[in-house]
């Protein structure tokens, strides 16, 4: 039997894509009315952001993906119509997840995609910009920058060395995320007019602007470097109310910089990953 060459054997590797989808960012979005159970337009959001992230997979295979994971990572996290995804991908559901909105990567990843992302909280423009939580947060900082939910996800890709290599969303959040990665392919399917308003594509034509997209950011992955925060990372979490800020300092991992920030040292961004989810997800009264 002949002995497989190292250029043969590399090429039957799998070419795995990670594809973490939100909702905000999704086109025609703009309000609650988009956003969740009990809202009159919640069901169309539903396909609209299905259709997203199933032209993000067809992008990927285009480019020669060979497994793919979709993460649903808007509210509930269980948003996305699975029974319309093909047979063999994978969907992360549901919360908590100690990776967030990036559970399930790892370093066999070649790619990473972010579908349907917003800008971040500190952003004075983008529709529904917020990072993490629009009701408690009012800023996140890791190592003294601030940070959109792009710029966490992409240092826990980077964690792994897997570059982000492509954003679709509004205009504010493909500009803000792009920062994090110099070359990342950016898919703007709306144009922020303000908080709840947007000058939007239709979903059709999105679609096919994604899946260009996505293949083209899969294609060049090697030119794109992952956004990597080495070594203990500071993450600063600043609050509407002082309250949760001075509950959370009798933590002892915890300190306070102000009556509304607090700070967690992490040894590594996976670290402060777990901390940061725990923050938002925690309740006393949690039962099974």
């Amino acid at each position: 039997m002949l002995a497989l060459s190292p250029v043969a054997t590399f090429a039957q590797r799998p070419l795995k894509v990670y594809i973490s989808v939100d909702m905000e960012g999704i086109t025609g979005v703009v309000s609650n009315e988009q956003l969740g159970p009990g809202a009159f337009e919640y069901e169309r959001a539903r396909q609209f952001m299905t259709g997203e992230a199933l032209a993000a997979i067809q992008g990927a295979r285009d480019a020669g993906a060979t497994e793919i994971v979709v993460s649903d990572s808007h509210g509930n996290g269980q948003n996305l119509l699975i029974d319309q995804f093909p047979d063999d991908v994978t969907i992360v559901r549901s919360w908590p997840r100690p990776l967030m909105m990036m559970e399930g990567i790892d370093s066999s990843f070649a790619a990473a995609v972010f579908i349907g992302y917003h800008a971040g909280t500190a952003n004075t423009r983008g529709v529904r910009a917020h990072t993490m939580s629009s009701a408690t947060l009012t800023g996140v900082a890791l190592n003294g920058r601030q940070v959109p939910e792009g710029g966490i996800n992409a240092a826990i890709a980077g964690y792994f060395g897997v570059p982000v290599v492509m954003v679709s969303g509004d205009d504010a959040a493909v500009e803000e995320v792009q920062r994090f990665a110099a070359g990342m392919e950016g898919a703007v399917v709306k144009r922020a007019i303000s908080f709840h308003s947007a000058a939007t594509m239709t979903p059709k034509a999105a679609q096919g602007l994604i899946r260009a997209r996505v293949k083209a950011g899969v294609e060049n992955r090697a030119r794109i470097a992952p956004f990597v925060l080495s070594g203990a990372v500071t993450a600063d979490l600043s609050f509407k109310h002082y309250r949760v800020a001075e509950i959370l300092t009798y933590l002892p991992i915890v300190s306070r910089v102000d009556a509304h920030t607090i700070r967690f040292v992490g040894r590594d961004i996976l670290q402060v990953s777990r901390f940061m989810e725990f923050v938002n997800t925690y309740q006393s009264d949690l039962t099974p």
